[in-house]
């Protein structure tokens, strides 16, 4: 595809249309224009931060891994964390890439674009002087009828010994017949000059006051073979021959070739050198933010002597000073709350040892009463019936009490041994003589490692709250479900009120305010929960669509969580709270 047939245009003097249009004089001139750009980047990182390792007086050491297997995991974390596309880090490097590789094509294609106008316009421009300026010197010496001999020695005189150049003149013989000269027919015959050239060429224009000349100089870029040629034609004005040039471009191609690989070579290496650069940006920027979050996640971890090390004036430094204020104050308030803890559990548990040795004294004295209550006064019966319930009710009150510090105190131990679920179940009922109030569904042989009598409280206070605040009957079922124990008591109650569900571990929650000295303590259910967590296990409660509440006991068989449960119970939290209602 060619372009479209152009004027020249004067040397000196403006373009006569726009950069697309029609341009021409009768004059050459050459131009030329020098580009160039530079871009530097610079940043640095003035913050640091420093983790504290102090000892934590409110938490038990942790087991961790090793140094280096701690450092390559960190180094592994920190690589996938750089990976994963809303990491700040990989959208900062694509944006700066992004950036860079818009900016850079876009220079590299308006560079590659005037550079290949300077180079065709010169190149052309310089041809077509030169052509313009044989046809006055040469071509405009032959005679009006030229011979074909004439108009071909003068071709050849030209086109010179310019390789990829060529004349062609045409001239009228008598009879007004066309005869042709050509510098080397092999190369270039009119087949080769455009239509729309040779009628450019040909058309005698009106003279006006703008327009001195009817003939100009028009050329036109035509592609043969695959390589690209500038072909321009001019005719003598006053009579002569019509002449037209044609010249190779294919070493103007081959510069362009290279600047064009250049520039794709400039372009790919400023593209690297943005993604190092974001890189290495996006990792000072974000040193800080990283060593704020290892420090956030430490100080969630129970490590309050955490801090960061301060440097600089700017947000971030502000930032980290906010941190270590919040530490601080953090690490102040777990320290308060943690010593009134503390002093509460020692008070409850003085309490409970101080109210034994009376206690003990007044349950003798109750027995006695109670057994001599036949023969009392009437009037003196009530009273000590009284006094021998709510002595039994402080006794038990006081040894859940007790229960309660050593889980809280985590010197609860379990003693494990194998037994039969079937046969420790009846015996718990047996014991409390509900044998006829309860509906048990268990098989023999069911063997599971566990402690007897923690699992004897957990049955009794279950089964005891379903009988009292249920609906008979009360059905226990024992099953095994992967490696567990199940056990489920239900009851045909009202069920359990929705309010209520969340709270039916809390330690000293009764239902019902309005009964407030009612025979339960409120701490049955959470020692049952303590007793069930202490061997790996766990309780639930929930109501059954066709009416009633039912309890699940889930606990390792082979006691192997046990362990670890107790282990977990000595390491928890300052004000952690794990028991049930």
């Amino acid at each position: 595809m060619s372009d479209a047939p152009r004027r020249h245009r004067p040397a000196g003097g403006p373009p006569e249309d726009d950069a697309h249009g029609p341009r021409g004089t009768h004059e050459v001139s050459a131009g030329q224009d020098v580009y160039g750009a530079q871009d530097v980047y610079g940043a640095q990182d003035v913050y640091g931060v420093h983790l504290g390792e102090g000892i934590d007086p409110y938490r038990r050491p942790r087991r961790g891994l090793g140094g280096g297997e701690a450092r390559a995991g960190a180094a592994k974390r920190a690589v996938l964390a750089g990976l994963r596309w809303t990491s700040l880090r990989l959208r900062l490097v694509v944006v700066f890439a992004a950036v860079a590789l818009t900016a850079a094509v876009s220079a590299s294609g308006i560079a590659y674009w005037l550079n290949r106008e300077a180079v065709l316009t010169r190149t052309q421009d310089s041809a077509l002087e030169d052509f313009q300026q044989e046809m006055q010197n040469r071509a405009a010496e032959l005679p009006l009828r030229p011979s074909q001999t004439e108009l071909q020695s003068t071709a050849v005189l030209m086109a010179g010994e310019s390789p990829g150049y060529s004349v062609l003149l045409i001239g009228t013989r008598d009879g007004g017949k066309p005869i042709v000269g050509v510098s080397d027919p092999d190369t270039f015959t009119m087949d080769d000059v455009p239509k729309s050239l040779q009628d450019a060429v040909n058309d005698k224009q009106k003279l006006t006051a703008g327009n001195k000349y009817p003939y100009h100089v028009f050329w036109q870029r035509v592609e043969r073979g695959g390589t690209p040629y500038l072909v321009g034609g001019t005719r003598i004005i006053g009579g002569g021959p019509t002449g037209y040039l044609f010249k190779s471009l294919d070493q103007e191609r081959t510069d362009l070739n290279s600047l064009a690989w250049s520039l794709g070579i400039a372009t790919a290496l400023a593209l690297v050198g943005s993604a190092l650069l974001a890189h290495a940006a996006a990792t000072t920027v974000l040193k800080p933010v990283q060593r704020l979050g290892e420090a956030a996640r430490q100080l969630g971890e129970g490590r309050f002597g955490t801090r960061l090390r301060v440097s600089g004036g700017d947000e971030l430094a502000d930032l980290s000073r906010t941190f270590n204020k919040a530490a601080e104050s953090l690490q102040k308030k777990v320290a308060d709350m943690s010593a009134r803890e503390e002093s509460s559990r020692r008070f409850v548990a003085d309490m409970s040892h101080e109210l034994r040795t009376p206690l003990t004294a007044l349950t003798a004295v109750t027995e006695v009463l109670e057994e001599e209550a036949d023969s009392l006064d009437p009037m003196i019966a009530p009273a000590v019936t009284l006094v021998v319930s709510e002595t039994r009710r402080l006794n038990v009150l006081v040894e859940n009490l007790m229960e309660v510090t050593r889980f809280d105190a985590g010197t609860a131990r379990l003693v494990l041994d194998d037994v039969d679920v079937a046969d420790q179940v009846t015996a718990c009922i047996d014991a409390r003589a509900w044998l006829d109030a309860v509906d048990l569904d268990a098989e023999r042989g069911i063997m599971a490692r566990l402690d007897p009598r923690r699992l004897d409280v957990i049955m009794a206070n279950l089964i005891g709250n379903a009988l009292k605040h249920g609906g008979s009957p009360v059905r226990v079922a024992v099953r095994t479900e992967d490696g567990w124990l199940v056990i489920e008591v239900r009851d045909h109650g009202p069920g359990i009120p929705e309010d209520v569900l969340p709270h039916v571990f809390d330690r000293f929650y009764k239902a019902s305010a309005s009964r407030p000295r009612s025979e339960g303590s409120g701490l049955g259910l959470s020692i049952a929960q303590e007793n069930a967590h202490i061997h790996g296990g766990d309780i639930t409660a929930a109501n059954v669509p066709d009416g009633g509440a039912m309890f699940v006991l889930r606990l390792p068989r082979d006691g192997a969580d046990g362990t670890e449960a107790a282990e977990r119970d000595r390491d928890r939290d300052p004000g952690e709270e794990g028991g049930t209602p």
